[in-house]
């Protein structure tokens, strides 16, 4: 048996398991979290599978903005879905615990996703920034190749940015302590656990979301800096209200995401305590619920084709009942 081997045995040999900490120590407000809780799941489910329905349906949304909006919605959908059934099951069971090897996988895959939400925020300000900005080029930046290079590029750097995490991750020994300070396996509270050297996995985890978190956030700002200063020289009031009614879904979803991912991760690893749980219950479950919802109430094109996806519907149906009726 390899080093490598031997380390792996000894570390699963000492702790098979973790212990996910409890949002809340009284069983009736876990039942009562737990239908909270299974609503915004299903509201999550519902609203994103709404949105790439209607975006597949309705040619006008074939569009790279529209694009992007539907792998925003697939991401959400499996972002929410890495972490709820999970919470779902220990809200209802009362049972916390979690495998070694489902918590590094649900790390992984929460990394995953969050890293790629993170990129694809960027690039949706890019497209937005060059329809407002050139939009006589933007038949041409962003051509469908270049458009799927992007959404491609996003999840490529999320799965990278992940795997480099977990594998540093996969060196530490869990020997002792297996209560984790967290109602899902994330990174911090997973390190804190660990009987290993850390020092190198602390630093990581400080740098890299302090370099590609602010780094992607600046590409965001001066895109819209730009987008800003191009719209404020429009003449008219209402062309100007007209094309920063596109950036405003977008801009809201930004500060959401930045705005409790910046709470949840941009802090020293020795002030992480289970008082961010309620903001990352928000970052975690909330947050893909309203995505949907923010683009449905202020994007009139997607309100548009839902309203016409939905009259389709209510004639077909007419139909049917009355093919029914005459036999």
């Amino acid at each position: 048996m390899n080093d490598y081997s031997a380390h792996l045995h000894w570390n699963q040999s000492n702790i098979g398991e973790f212990v996910l900490s409890s949002i809340s120590p009284v069983y009736e407000i876990q039942l009562l979290l737990f239908m909270s809780f299974t609503a915004v799941y299903i509201i999550t489910l519902l609203g994103n599978a709404v949105i790439i329905l209607v975006i597949q349906l309705d040619t006008r949304l074939q569009t790279p903005m529209y694009s992007f909006l539907t792998n925003l919605s697939f991401l959400d959908v499996c972002y929410s879905s890495v972490t709820v059934p999970k919470l779902l099951n220990a809200l209802i069971a009362d049972n916390w615990r979690i495998t070694y090897y489902g918590c590094i996988a649900q790390m992984y895959f929460f990394h995953v996703l969050g890293s790629t939400e993170m990129f694809l925020l960027s690039v949706m300000a890019y497209d937005r920034y060059v329809a407002i900005c050139s939009p006589l080029r933007y038949p041409i930046l962003m051509r469908r190749s270049i458009s799927l290079l992007l959404g491609v590029g996003a999840w490529t750097g999320g799965f990278l940015h992940s795997t480099f995490h977990t594998a540093f991750i996969l060196r530490l020994s869990f020997c002792g302590q297996n209560e984790m300070d967290n109602f899902f396996c994330d990174a911090t509270p997973l390190i804190k656990l660990s009987c290993s050297d850390t020092t190198i996995d602390a630093i990581l985890l400080a740098t890299t979301p302090g370099i590609l978190g602010p780094s992607c956030f600046m590409l965001i700002l001066v895109s819209y800096t730009n987008i800003v200063s191009s719209i404020l020289r429009i003449s008219s009031r209402e062309g100007r209200y007209k094309t920063f009614s596109t950036c405003a879904s977008h801009l809201i979803t930004v500060s959401i995401f930045y705005g409790t991912g910046i709470i949840v991760y941009i802090q020293p690893m020795s002030v992480y305590s289970s008082d961010n749980r309620f903001i990352t219950v928000f970052y975690a479950v909330i947050t893909p619920m309203l995505n949907p919802i923010i683009y449905t109430l202020r994007n009139k094109e997607v309100k548009r084709a839902l309203q016409k996806v939905l009259f389709q519907q209510n004639v077909l149906h007419k139909k049917i009942k009355t093919s029914r009726s005459c036999d």
